[in-house]
C-alpha cells in the first residue's frame, strides 16, 4: 500500500481549489468531466479539493499531511504570502530538519517537513 489521495474540505470548492492551485503550483490540475470535478495531481498524489459538509466540516480534525520541502524558511514564505497563517512550529526533529504546520484560509493545516535555512 501507498498514499494515493488526501481530501482537503473547504466551504467553497472553487476558492479553495483557486488557493490550493497557487499554493502547490507543481500540480497538474485535471478537470474530471464526468463527476465535475478537478483532481490537483503531485508526482501521482491526488490533492482533491471537496465540499466540507455535515459529515466532514473544514478546519483542524486530527489529521496533517506533512509534505517534504527543501527549505522550511522558503516554504513558509509562500504561504503566508497566500494567506496562510504560521500555526505550529517549526520545531527541530531527528537528522537536522524541522516540522511546522500553517493553516490555510478554510481552517485546515498543512505540515512542512525539510531544513531550516
Amino acid at each position: 500500500m501507498r498514499p494515493a489521495a488526501v481530501l482537503v474540505h473547504v466551504p467553497d470548492v472553487s476558492l479553495g481549489l483557486k488557493w490550493y492551485q497557487k499554493a502547490f503550483p507543481m500540480a497538474k490540475s485535471t478537470y474530471l468531466d464526468e463527476f465535475e470535478f478537478t483532481v490537483l495531481d503531485i508526482n501521482g498524489f491526488a490533492l482533491e479539493i471537496v465540499q466540507a459538509d455535515e459529515k466532514v466540516g473544514a478546519g483542524k480534525k486530527g489529521t496533517v499531511l506533512y509534505w517534504s520541502v527543501e527549505s522550511i524558511n522558503e516554504s513558509l514564505e509562500h504561504f503566508v504570502g497566500l494567506g496562510a497563517k504560521l500555526y505550529r512550529g517549526p520545531l527541530k526533529i531527528e537528522n537536522g530538519l524541522s516540522i511546522c504546520q500553517v493553516e490555510d484560509p478554510f481552517g485546515n493545516l498543512i505540515g512542512l517537513k525539510g531544513k531550516l535555512k
